[in-house]
């Protein structure tokens, strides 16, 4: 996925003002060693950073690390595939906010890094979009691309049931502590065009396939569709729905891979 770095946390900042409830799940001790999985521009880890810890942010985009530095001196962050980091020594904990539905292509092989990571009793705190996340926006989008004549467009993202990632926690080789599952409207305060504005801001690959010439009048389309559901007078909501977990790692041996392989746990 392209961010769109200068947008990320000014335009749309309520998704680094939604890390605070987790940082508090998290409850970083001074002196632990802790990650944050898909880190972003790093507002989540220099939360993590005020309580003591030492943390240390892994993200896939190397513009989003690049701003990350320059926002938090001090602080370490490092360009990764969540699906395949590796790292020399084991951390107490990791966490991800708002992050992990990104991380699309095996989420089962993401849990396994993360697994890797970890100490034995370490660990996973995490918040995603879960099953229904944004419902009433993606309808918009789907209605306005058959509108238009347009293919299916392409939706970047992995919004699991709490049955469906708890499964794969437990599988994985994780304990859960802790599942919510729950719905949360989100002003827009930022993005003027409403339901548009979060098309270009995070969907973005659904319009790199669209005419040029096209994209203005579908995203107008996608306003008129999702405005009934979604624009009150005090402005435009996001249809969030929100799961949140926190796991530890099981200390009875190696998690096992996706297809069967097992991995050394302090890889």
């Amino acid at each position: 996925m392209n961010w769109a770095v200068t947008t990320y946390d000014s335009a749309f900042g309520y998704v680094s003002a939604h890390g605070a409830p987790l940082v508090d799940l998290l409850d970083p001790q001074p002196g632990e060693r802790v990650i944050d999985l898909g880190c972003g521009t790093g507002a989540f880890a220099a939360e993590i950073a005020e309580r003591g810890a030492e943390v240390l942010g892994i993200d896939g985009a190397p513009e989003m690390i690049a701003q990350a530095t320059a926002l938090n001196p001090g602080l370490s962050f490092i360009v990764g595939d969540a699906h395949e980091f590796t790292v020399g020594e084991s951390f107490d904990a990791v966490a991800s906010n708002a992050a992990l539905h990104w991380m699309t292509r095996d989420p089962d092989a993401v849990i396994a890094r993360v697994h890797a990571a970890l100490r034995p009793g370490g660990r996973f705190v995490g918040e995603l979009g879960g099953a229904g996340n944004c419902a009433e926006l993606i309808a918009a989008m789907q209605t306005a691309w058959r509108v238009f004549g347009l293919g299916e467009p392409e939706l970047p993202w992995y919004f699991p049931s709490p049955a469906e990632y708890a499964a794969r926690l437990e599988e994985g080789g994780f304990t859960l502590r802790l599942l919510e599952h729950a719905d949360r409207p989100t002003r827009m305060t930022e993005g003027p065009n409403g339901a548009a504005d979060w098309v270009r801001a995070y969907a973005a690959r659904a319009l790199g396939d669209v005419p040029p010439e096209m994209v203005e009048p579908l995203l107008e389309r996608v306003n008129e569709l999702a405005a009934p559901a979604l624009r009150r007078e005090s402005g435009w909501v996001a249809d969030y729905v929100r799961l949140r977990f926190a796991a530890v790692r099981k200390a009875d041996g190696p998690a096992p891979m996706p297809g069967g392989l097992l991995t050394d746990p302090l890889i």
